[in-house]
């Protein structure tokens, strides 16, 4: 048994097509075939039933897929190992970020980690909160940037930095002079723009106005912090955003930001999976962001 047919086991049963998987692999559909053949012989079961129009794993084949991906993990796991030992003159990182996070932090991070560590290869994955988590939880990042709470009990995690959250309201809107912090209570009525399900920030925003006695009238999603603050600027509704969101500036539509009665904060934090080997690249990284984020906020 190779490490390769396990790898060529677990992207026949992603793609669930012989050609797809071929494909993805780089390499021809008959040696795939030929080599899934020669597995199947020498472990003594079946891993797939094929048929005309799909490709289905058996209990037999679900199992080794399984075990497979959590052996090729540990391989990956021993490389980077290696490479510490080897004081790392290479490396690969791949960090995890919303991105909400990705545009105001990152900008930031970035720079100044690959000026320090030039020869190690950043690899960036924007995604959901959600997506994020299972992501990291599956050993598909090394480390993500991600706010309180988390719902993979599987992740631990460090905390970067608490950020203040504001309100963003229409240049013309009535609390756009308001002198004095404005209560969320204020804001029952009102109509939201919020980030889509599945985002930290929008499950936040729920959170505010539930704990204020409502439930937010939202009138416009987005996947995107930017189309929230033009919608707010453009009379569409008000929004809650980040502080470090609310501190960029934008050449065309803006919004007005004003504080929040009790100055709430979001968490944000690095959260890397339990029990995961955290190469010498990562936590330079961490120390990076740490450092960076703290001559910022």
């Amino acid at each position: 048994m190779e490490l390769r047919q396990l790898q060529y086991a677990i992207q026949i049963a992603v793609e669930r097509n012989f050609s797809r998987a071929a494909e993805k692999l780089h390499i021809a559909q008959p040696s795939l075939s030929q080599q899934l053949s020669k597995l199947e012989k020498e472990i003594g079961v079946l891993l797939f039933q094929r048929s005309t129009n799909s490709v289905e794993l058996t209990h037999a084949g679900s199992l080794f897929v399984e075990k497979s991906q959590k052996i090729l993990d540990m391989v990956e796991q021993l490389k980077k190992e290696m490479e510490d030992i080897s004081q790392m003159k290479k490396g690969r990182l791949v960090v995890g970020s919303m991105q909400i996070t990705g545009s105001t932090i990152l900008p930031f991070v970035v720079p100044a980690f690959q000026a320090a560590y030039p020869e190690i290869e950043i690899s960036l994955v924007e995604e959901t909160s959600a997506n994020l988590e299972t992501l990291t939880s599956n050993g598909q990042t090394d480390i993500s940037l991600l706010s309180l709470p988390l719902r993979e009990d599987s992740l631990i995690y460090e905390t970067l930095l608490e950020e203040e959250i504001v309100l963003a309201v229409p240049p013309k809107h009535p609390l756009a002079d308001s002198a004095q912090p404005i209560r969320i209570e204020q804001l029952a009525n009102e109509s939201f723009i919020a980030l889509k399900k599945g985002q930290g920030f929008r499950t936040l925003t729920r959170d505010l106005c539930q704990s204020a006695g409502f439930t937010p009238n939202i009138v416009f999603e987005s996947s995107n912090m930017e189309t929230v603050q033009s919608l707010v600027a453009a009379g569409m509704g008000i929004a809650f955003v980040p502080y470090l969101i609310s501190r960029r500036s934008y050449s065309e539509l803006a919004p007005v930001h004003v504080p929040l009665e009790g100055r709430p904060v979001r968490t944000l934090v690095i959260a890397y999976k339990k029990g995961r080997y955290i190469s010498k690249a990562a936590e330079a990284f961490i120390s990076t962001m740490k450092t960076v984020m703290s001559g910022i906020v």
